[in-house]
């Protein structure tokens, strides 16, 4: 890896419990909300009554969407039309329900209180009384009536006359499982409203986008809030922008006159904060007789939830399917993707957002046409990758993969997983009582956000210290430390002398925020040319005041040092004699997609008797173009696998055919453990720098998240192969090995003529 270990400067605080969280921040004279939240998945709202909340001791104030008239709808964008060509409509989404509720969950009242129990109180208190509608959760079942958007790609006839000609087809039915995000603190959001102006204390990715929306649906200019943002306590794309709670809980600040604080119960977290993933789809592809693919086809049913949130539509269809070919040469290829309204909650951004739906459909299919045709998973998947000669290389969505080589990603991650030697770990495990089996995924994702810009300014402040203002957000990734490390290079100067301000709409001017594995490639490219450009500056203006030219002027910790005659100017110095305008440079930079991608290699244990699966080794080889921050990518890694490898095993939102979520607490909704996840034994191919960017970075937040899950179910299904399993579908529980177990079992005893 290219670059040194990097001072995590910013862990000091966590360390010592002086790290200001968004549940840390508060306000005198705070005031204190509690959401209402419908009990059924579609209703109509008959009635509702206020008053005997009002009697409870404490209690402020109660507001319908009725009382809040100054509101407006949260909108979506949707980069596709509706089935018929005309723009995407759908039910409004009101930051309170108005007259009908969608979702189990959605926000009907709010009460305020002086304390937090009473607000609780007072939401038990008020009478809601509902006419209950009828409610469908599957996407495939309310295709037919609730598509509300369409996404076509490539040639479907041509498609078809392939497939029916192959040498080979294969078709697979299969689901991406709906997750919850699961921050490790709930939401917490503080309102205010001072001077004429509203303030919010909220933990978001993109502050000033949030700002932005939330400033649509109050109806002001976007100058008329500021959101200042804590430490977050868990991002992974789940807190991009600000809920429609916080734009009640500004509407009450101003209203009361008083700051309005909202911290979520875990379950409200279950319950309305947006979901993830939630694809019912249909692959088929035609290969060749060596195992070539000749012909893709893909139908999906894309659960948009209740309502399309800002980032739900481009998700399931133009996001995820940038990369809709993966790694791999698809001569042919048609898609279509149906956005469906359920009553369920609405689908927003999580780490991966629609590139690990593609991802493991194409490498589900990869690993059936391997066992169908006989053929070694690994090389079906060599014969079908896109050549290294071939960059860079446009895909069938009209990408341009910037770099890589794929076949020497796969090549290293055999070598280091040992992948000829996994007979004698398989006797091994056998001997032990255990199924052992591997899988492997190709994967490849895709980069960057709304705009493909960021701004960032560079100030020398009057005590010598160096100030950055960026408009990405810092949120457990290390950014702000991989941003000073690289002003201070830049500067010639230690980490310790560079502040980064992100967080506050007040301060820095704009920003596009942290989502998407942008932040380094785009923002770090943009304070890197900030940094130079302040350089510059002061190399020049040091020149001046010490006599000499400005490339004889070197910067260090000392301050501004003249090579011919070694006079100095320190760092102080400079600061008091200049005027202000001279101590600050700004850069924009702007960058187009990157495609970070690599190769996994998982192994499992079954424990047949159970059905128990562990995952006993992961092997990530990865290519993130160029490494700034070691550590941090590999800790990026590790937690994306570990996320990656719930969705394969244990994490699932399931509803009733009521509507009723029957995954509302961790009782229900199984979160990986230390124990269950292994070491990644990662390593970065850095040969294949994006040309892009100056950094030579391509991005590395989501590729765990990406590329597990494909690996761990290809090796438990490769562990149950002996028993002619083929497919399994996520979460795999032990329950469901166990059942498989067991139905090859009573298939065994019928073929031997044995009552099952």
């Amino acid at each position: 890896m290219s670059g040194p270990r990097i001072a995590r400067l910013a862990d000091e605080a966590v360390l010592r419990g002086a790290a200001a969280f968004c549940d840390d921040i508060h306000a005198p004279g705070e005031l204190h909300a509690a959401f209402l939240r419908a009990p059924h998945a579609h209703a109509r709202i008959a009635a509702l009554d206020l008053s005997p909340a009002l009697r409870i001791p404490g209690v402020i104030a109660t507001f319908t969407m009725a009382d809040l008239s100054e509101l407006h709808p949260l909108s979506f964008q949707s980069p596709v039309t509706a089935p018929d060509g005309s723009p995407v409509t759908a039910p409004p989404l009101w930051p309170l329900a108005r007259t009908t509720v969608r979702h189990v969950g959605e926000p009907v009242a709010v009460a305020i209180a002086e304390t937090a129990q009473a607000a609780r109180d007072a939401t038990e208190a008020i009478a809601a009384t509902y006419a209950p509608l009828p409610a469908e959760v599957s996407a495939r079942a309310a295709a037919p009536t609730q598509t509300i958007a369409l996404y076509r790609l490539g040639d479907p006839d041509a498609v078809e006359a392939a497939l029916v000609g192959a040498a080979h087809r294969v078709d697979l039915r299969l689901r991406n499982n709906r997750l919850a995000p699961a921050p490790m603190e709930p939401s917490v959001s503080l309102a205010s409203w001072q001077d004429g102006q509203f303030h919010l204390s909220v933990g978001v990715q993109a502050p000033h986008t949030a700002r932005d929306h939330l400033a649509q649906v109050l109806g002001v200019e976007p100058a008329n809030l500021r959101i200042v943002v804590p430490r977050i306590g868990g991002g992974f794309g789940g807190r991009v922008m600000g809920g429609r709670e916080d734009a009640v809980l500004l509407a009450a600040a101003r209203r009361l006159g008083r700051p309005v604080r909202w911290r979520a119960e875990r379950a409200e977290l279950f319950l309305a904060a947006p979901h993830a993933r939630d694809h019912d789809t249909d692959i088929a592809g035609g290969f060749d007789a060596e195992g070539r693919l000749i012909a893709l086809r893909v139908e999906v049913f894309a659960n948009l939830g209740a309502y399309p949130t800002a980032f739900g539509i481009p998700i399931a269809t133009t996001t995820g399917n940038r990369i809709v070919d993966g790694v791999y040469r698809v001569p042919l290829l048609a898609v279509t993707v149906a956005g469906v309204l359920t009553n369920t909650v609405p689908i927003g951004p999580y780490r991966g957002a629609g590139r690990p739906e593609v991802v493991h459909r194409l490498e589900r299919l990869m690993d059936v046409a391997a066992l169908r045709l006989g053929l070694d998973p690994a090389e079906i998947r060599r014969r079908n990758l896109v050549p290294a000669r071939a960059m860079p290389y446009r895909n069938n969505a009209g990408q341009l993969y910037d770099s890589g080589d794929y076949p020497a990603m796969l090549a290293a991650a055999l070598t280091a997983s040992d992948w000829d030697g996994f007979a004698a770990r398989r006797e091994a495990s056998a001997l032990r009582g255990r199924l052992r089996g591997r899988g492997i995924c190709c994967h490849i994702d895709t980069t960057s956000g709304l705009r493909p810009d960021e701004t960032v300014t560079a100030s020398l402040l009057p005590d010598g210290s160096l100030e950055f203002l960026s408009g990405t957000q810092e949120m457990g990734q290390s950014i702000a430390d991989t941003y000073r490390a690289l002003a201070a290079a830049a500067l010639g100067v230690s980490a310790q002398r560079i502040t980064i301000v992100q967080g506050d709409t007040a301060r820095v001017a704009t920003g596009v925020g942290s989502y998407g594995s942008r932040s380094l490639f785009i923002g770090g490219s943009a304070l890197r040319e900030a940094a130079a450009a302040l350089r510059g500056q002061l190399q020049a203006a040091a020149a001046r005041l010490l006599g000499g030219a400005p490339e004889a002027v070197r910067l260090d910790e000392s301050g501004a040092r003249m090579r011919t005659t070694n006079a100095i100017l320190t760092w102080t110095e400079r600061a008091a004699r200049a005027a202000p305008e001279a101590l600050r440079a700004s850069a924009t930079f702007s960058a187009p997609f990157t495609f970070p991608n690599g190769c996994y290699v998982a192994e499992v244990e079954v424990d047949p008797e159970t059905g128990t699966i562990a995952v006993v080794r992961f092997v990530a080889v990865d290519d993130v173009g160029r490494v700034v921050n070691p550590e941090a990518v590999h800790a990026q890694v590790q937690g994306g696998v570990a996320q990656g490898l719930g969705q394969a095993l244990l994490e699932e939102c399931r509803y009733d055919a009521s509507g009723q979520l029957l995954a509302g607490s961790f009782m229900d909704y199984a979160m990986p453990r230390a124990s269950d996840v292994p070491w990644v034994e990662g390593s970065m191919d850095e040969r294949s720098p994006s040309p892009t960017n100056p950094l030579g970075a391509k991005g590395a937040g989501e590729s765990g998240a990406v590329g597990a899950p494909p690996a761990i179910v290809g090796a438990v299904v490769d562990a149950l192969r002996p028993f002619g399993v083929e497919h399994l579908e996520m979460p795999i529980r032990s329950e469901d090995v166990w059942q498989a177990l067991r139905t090859a079992a009573d298939r065994r005893r019928r073929l031997d003529g044995q009552p099952a």
